[in-house]
């Protein structure tokens, strides 16, 4: 049941509401693995994959926001619970401990490709049903893409 109402369909709505659910699950999952990382990177680039991973910090968890907000707004309740991120993430596991800058810069840039390669199929789903969402996502998208041509500049 839904208590807000939506002007989309209830099959768009559908729609819709699992492209933004994804996306917010991964958004909150990448803004957890930046920060672990960000914790425990050690190496002589220390300092600026430090303050690298506090920008992807901010954008992941100012889109989930939005893409929370917008999820509501439709009349779908987002679901940000750590048991449901957990669950239906699909970023990669990140190791514990102490972790070199290097291999810091390969954990972001398998974790945002993959993170942006789905948020362009979320894309495409709600590009018919719903292009107000599809702008949300297409704007993410663009500063996910940004972050991840930064950290493959920093590749070895």
């Amino acid at each position: 049941m839904s208590v807000v109402k939506s002007t989309l369909s209830d099959e768009d709505r559908t729609t819709v509401g699992n492209a933004l659910q994804g996306a917010l699950v991964d958004l909150v999952d990448l803004s957890l693995v930046a920060k672990q990382v960000h914790w425990n990177v050690i190496g002589p680039r220390f300092r600026s994959v430090h303050l690298q991973l506090d920008d992807v910090v901010a954008s992941a968890r100012t889109h989930a926001d939005t893409v929370a907000e917008r999820a509501s707004a439709i009349g779908v309740s987002p679901d940000g619970r750590a048991v449901t991120v957990a669950k239906t993430s699909g970023i990669g596991e990140v190791q514990d401990g102490w972790i070199k800058d290097g291999e810091v810069v390969k954990v972001m840039v398998k974790g945002l490709s993959a993170v942006i390669g789905r948020m362009r199929e979320r894309i495409t789903a709600t590009a018919e049903p719903d292009p107000v969402s599809q702008d949300i996502l297409i704007g993410l998208t663009a500063d996910l893409e940004k972050h991840h041509w930064m950290f493959q500049a920093e590749s070895e």
